[in-house]
Parts: C-alpha cells; sequence; structure tokens
C-alpha cells in the first residue's frame, strides 16, 4: 500500500509566487536608490547618478509592469522565475560596472539570486545562474568604470585582492548555493515522507474504525430485530392455539430462533468497544500473529518464538501505528530473505521487545548508518530498477509510525558468518499497554 501512496509524494514540482520575486525585486530597487542616495550627497563621491537611476527605473519598470499584467498570487514556472533571476543578475553587474565592478563591496549580492535559486528552482537552473553570476563577475574584473571615491586619484586595488575578491565571490556563490539547497532539498523530502506517513496512518485508522461501525449498525437494526423477534413469538403462540399443522408451527419456532440468535449477535458487537476483545485491545502474541499472517504464503518460512516469563503477557491496544510497522518490516524481512525469517518476542516488568531477523544479504554498511531516512531503498534488480517500484518510504514510514507510539527501532545485520539484517523494537511496558497509545500515534 505504501509503494501507491509514495508516488504522489516523489519530486513535487516547484513553482515560485510572482508575489515573492516582485518584493524581491522591489526591495532591491528600493535598496539601490537608498546606496546612490547615501553615496552621492552623504559621501559626496563622484557617481554616474543619470546612467545608474536609468537601469533602475527599467527594473521598476518591469516591476510595475508584471505587477499590473499578472496576478501577484500566479505561481511561476522554474524557468520563468529563473529569467526574472538572471535579469536580476544581470541589472546588478550594470550598476556595478558604473561603480567600480569588483571594487565595489556590493558585488557580493552576485549571491542572492543564486541563493533564491537554491531554494526554489531545480538543480540545473540553479546551476545555469550560478555560471552566469560566475561569469559576469568575471567579466566586471576587466571591464569597469573607476570606483567613485573622494580625492582627484581614483582608488586601485592591487591585482592580487582583487584575484582573492573573485575567488570569494565564485566561491560563495558555489558553496552557500549548494549548502543551502542541500539543507531545503532534506527539508522538502521529511516534508514529504511525513505527509505520506500521515496518509498511511489515516488509512490504517479507518481499519480500526470498522468494529465502531459495525456496533452503531448493530445499535440501529436492534429495533427491528426485536420487533421481528416479538411478532414470530405471538405467531408461534396463536399458532398453538388454533392448532396449525407442525409444519407452520416448525416454521414459526425457526424464525423465532433465528430471530433471538440474530439478537444475541447484535448484542455482542454493540459490546465491543465497552468490553476490549477482540477488536480494541490484544496481547502481544496476538498483535505478533495478526501482523505476520498476510505475509505467511509467499515460499518463505516465518518462524515466531515468544519467550514466556514471569510477569503476565502484555496487552496493548489493537494500534494500527504498530500494525502497519511491525508489518512492513515483516514484509521487509520477507522479501530479502533467502529460506526463513524469524520474529522473536519477549517481556519483562519494564519492557516488551519484538526482534525480527531474515537470512538474506543483510544491509548495506553504507544504507545501515542511513536506514530510516526518507526516499532510501536497496530494492534494486540488475537494471538498476527499484523491484517493487518503490520510493525508499517504507521503513521510513514503519520507524516513524512504531516511534510514535514510544518504541525505539534499530538496525543491525547478524554477526559473522551469520548474515541477514536484524531489526529490534523496544517499547516501554507501560507505553505497550497504555490506553493512550493509539491517540498518541494519531495526534
Amino acid at each position: 500500500m505504501s509503494e501507491r501512496i509514495t508516488s504522489d509524494f516523489r519530486q513535487p514540482r516547484r513553482y515560485v509566487r510572482l508575489d515573492t520575486i516582485l518584493r524581491l525585486r522591489w526591495l532591491a530597487v528600493l535598496g539601490q536608490l537608498v546606496t546612490i542616495f547615501i553615496v552621492t550627497e552623504g559621501l559626496d563621491f563622484d557617481v554616474p547618478v543619470a546612467p545608474c537611476i536609468a537601469i533602475i527605473g527599467l527594473s521598476a519598470l518591469l516591476n510595475l509592469v508584471l505587477q499590473v499584467s499578472v496576478n501577484p498570487v500566479y505561481r511561476l514556472e522554474p524557468p520563468y522565475a529563473a529569467a526574472l533571476l538572471a535579469i536580476n543578475i544581470t541589472e546588478l553587474a550594470a550598476l556595478l560596472f558604473l561603480t567600480g565592478g569588483l571594487q565595489n563591496p556590493f558585488s557580493f549580492l552576485f549571491l542572492a539570486p543564486v541563493l533564491i535559486s537554491a531554494t526554489a528552482l531545480p538543480t540545473r537552473m540553479t546551476l545555469g545562474l550560478g555560471l552566469f553570476a560566475a561569469a559576469c563577475a568575471t567579466a566586471l574584473g576587466f571591464f569597469h568604470l573607476p570606483l567613485p571615491w573622494a580625492g582627484e586619484e581614483p582608488l586601485v586595488l592591487p591585482k592580487t585582492y582583487m584575484t582573492g575578491v573573485w575567488l570569494s565571490i565564485v566561491l560563495a556563490i558555489g558553496v552557500t548555493s549548494l549548502y543551502a539547497f542541500q539543507v531545503t532539498e532534506e527539508a522538502r523530502k521529511l516534508s514529504d515522507a511525513l505527509a505520506a506517513t500521515e496518509l498511511v496512518l489515516t488509512r490504517e485508522q479507518h481499519l480500526t474504525q470498522i468494529d465502531g461501525l459495525a456496533a452503531a449498525a448493530a445499535h440501529e437494526l436492534g429495533t427491528p430485530l426485536s420487533t421481528i423477534f416479538l411478532i414470530s413469538r405471538e405467531l408461534e403462540a396463536a399458532g398453538q392455539a388454533s392448532g396449525l399443522d407442525d409444519t407452520a408451527r416448525h416454521d414459526l419456532k425457526t424464525l423465532r430462533e433465528q430471530a433471538q440468535r440474530c439478537r444475541e449477535i447484535l448484542a455482542k458487537i454493540t459490546q465491543l468497544s465497552s468490553e476490549g476483545a477482540p477488536f480494541d485491545r490484544m496481547p502481544l502474541s496476538m498483535l505478533i500473529e495478526e501482523a505476520v499472517a498476510p505475509h505467511r504464503d509467499f515460499g518463505i518460512a516465518i518462524a515466531v518464538r515468544i519467550a514466556l516469563a514471569q510477569t503476565p503477557e502484555p496487552v496493548g491496544m489493537r494500534n494500527p501505528a504498530i500494525l502497519y510497522g511491525v508489518g512492513n518490516i515483516l514484509e521487509n524481512a520477507v522479501d530479502f530473505a533467502r529460506e526463513r525469517v524469524e520474529v522473536n518476542a519477549w517481556w519483562n516488568a519494564e519492557r516488551v521487545e519484538i526482534v525480527i531477523s531474515d537470512d538474506g544479504p543483510g544491509i548495506a554498511p553504507d544504507i545501515l548508518k542511513r536506514i530510516g531516512e526518507p526516499y532510501l531503498t536497496r530494492r534494486r534488480n540488475v537494471e538498476g530498477q527499484d523491484r517493487h517500484g518503490g520510493l525508499g518510504l517504507g521503513v521510513f514510514i514503519a520507524r516513524t509510525l512504531l516511534e510514535r507510539t514510544g518504541a525505539k527501532v534499530s538496525f543491525t545485520n547478524r554477526t559473522f558468518p551469520d548474515h541477514g539484517a536484524v531489526v529490534s523494537i523496544v517499547w516501554p511496558r507501560s507505553a505497550f499497554e497504555t490506553t493512550e497509545v493509539l491517540s498518541a500515534a494519531l495526534s
């Protein structure tokens, strides 16, 4: 089931709102105007004001046209958003050309459009913008007007220093953008995987509500069934008084008995929620058997061992999070096992533990360190395709759901010369047996 669900969360399309880009561009226009005013009026530097104002005016005009002609809440497709960021880089390069090139301390603003792209646009577009910004910075290292400066002689910085400035700009664009992209991508994957987890848990929760629906249906059916029972009993009594033949009296008796039987069945259903069994609460052995049952017919032997202890067997809620989590780990064990899967369980007064192991190849060392991360899978066939079409969310969802119930999940491999994966699931006994586990897992 998780494989069908997770396909909706893989590689979401990235759109940026036009309003977001326009706000940033208006902020840039305002900042550029304030900077020119301070440099010319406050510092009394000789700045080519007219060309600079013309460039800023063109940028403001483009903003106005976009704001009037397009709904600001419209989400730009990545190529259009990248084009607007490229225009920002071009505008900044033109202003820097007029004001000293890389000698201008504002040359580090080349980083801003690339950083925005790294957090919102696909990798190829971010790479293209980064190369474009680096090319503009390189060109400004050779071609630019003098830096506005006080005094008759223009400020000339050593070539070695300017080379360092250029190198720092290029490295800042590359390293910072890569870091921002990595952090944003990890956050996006985690958000999508958690959304998939919530969807899986909601579906499992719906299954646990069947007993409640059955109880409601039994309550509604109780009244008409009682009427049928009373009428059948009265007809049976009237038939005996009027001397009906044996066949008719036998049919009336059968009708009354079956109606009484239906009443008893419905009475049991309505009492399930209050009595707790068999749907609401279940012992550990029953929980394991329910998780194991769907995987017994796949040609892999599943051995279940439950160690008896001095303390009574723990009894917990019929928790969909636990059933799905244990079932998913079992499914992985069956998929990778060669001949046999073992499920061992034991408990004491403080803890409850389930250990699932298989005799397959085990977990690769590089994956073992990252097991439980979203979109991490080792199900590959010879052509490099996912054998089951999964996206690596199964273990992540199972681990997340189990940890929400208070469990600690750990993954290891069997000690050589044995081979195979071992998954240990440990609950504090109080957390396993609490009646609030289900609501806590679903919150």
